[in-house]
C-alpha cells in the first residue's frame, strides 16, 4: 500500500490469503489467471511494504524497487489482458481481446527495456511512495497502458469484468487527479482493494454452479 509499510504488509497479507481462497475455487485452467490477480497484488503490496523499510539499505532498496516496478509496469498491461482473453466466449470478442493482449504485450516489453537500461529510484512524497525514471510516464505509453488494461475489462462480455474495468479506470483518475507524484503506487494500491473482489466472484460462480446441479 502507498501510505505505511505496515498498511503495505496487511494489505499484502489480506489480499494473498483472498488470492488463495480464490485460485482454490477456479475449476478450470482457463480460469486461473484471472482467479491468481488478487494474490499477485498481494505479492505486489508486500514488495512495496519491503520498500518502505528499506530506505536505509541500497542494495535492498533497489531490489525492491525494481521488483515493484516489473509488477506495476510490466506484468499488469500483459496479464490483465491474457487473462481476460481465456475467459472470453464471444468470437468477436476474443478477436479483439487478442489485439489487446498484442497491445499490451508491446507495452510491458517496451517498458521492460526501459527498466532494464534506465535506473528507478523510489523516494517518500506526501507519506506515498514516488517511483522516478524518466521513460515510465510517458502520456502516449500511459493510454495505451489504460487501453491493455483497463480496455480489456470493458470489451468482455461478462458483466463482472466490465464493472472491474469501470473500477480501475475511476481508481486512476482519482490517482492521477489527486496524487500526481506518486501516481504509480497510489493506483496500484486503488486497483488492489476491488481486487479482492474477484473472491466473490467466483464465490458466487461457484455457488451458482451447485445449485444448477
Amino acid at each position: 500500500m502507498c501510505f505505511s509499510a505496515t498498511a503495505s504488509f496487511v494489505a499484502g497479507g489480506v489480499l494473498s490469503a483472498a488470492g488463495g481462497l480464490t485460485m482454490a475455487r477456479a475449476k478450470t485452467k482457463s480460469e486461473m489467471p484471472f482467479a491468481s490477480i488478487p494474490l499477485l497484488f498481494g505479492i505486489q503490496q508486500a514488495i512495496e511494504g519491503v520498500v518502505w523499510i528499506s530506505f536505509g539499505s541500497t542494495l535492498l532498496n533497489s531490489i525492491a524497487t525494481y521488483a515493484y516496478s516489473f509488477f506495476s509496469h510490466v506484468l499488469w498491461p500483459i496479464f490483465t489482458p491474457f487473462s481476460i482473453l481465456l475467459l472470453e466466449k464471444d468470437p468477436f470478442r476474443k478477436k479483439i481481446l487478442r489485439m489487446f493482449f498484442a497491445l499490451g504485450l508491446g507495452v510491458g516489453l517496451y517498458l521492460l527495456y526501459f527498466i532494464i537500461i534506465d535506473p528507478i529510484t523510489a523516494n517518500i512524497v506526501n507519506k506515498s511512495i514516488a517511483y522516478r525514471q524518466s521513460h515510465l510516464y510517458p502520456p502516449f505509453i500511459i493510454i495505451l497502458y489504460l487501453i491493455a488494461t483497463c480496455g480489456s475489462c470493458l470489451v468482455s462480455s461478462n458483466k463482472f469484468i466490465n464493472l472491474f474495468g469501470v473500477v480501475l479506470l475511476m481508481s486512476f483518475i482519482v490517482a492521477v487527479w489527486f496524487f500526481t507524484e506518486t501516481l504509480l503506487s497510489v493506483w496500484c494500491f486503488f486497483a488492489a482493494v476491488p481486487s479482492a473482489l474477484i473472491f466473490w466472484y467466483f464465490k458466487r460462480k461457484s455457488v451458482a454452479g451447485m445449485r444448477d446441479k
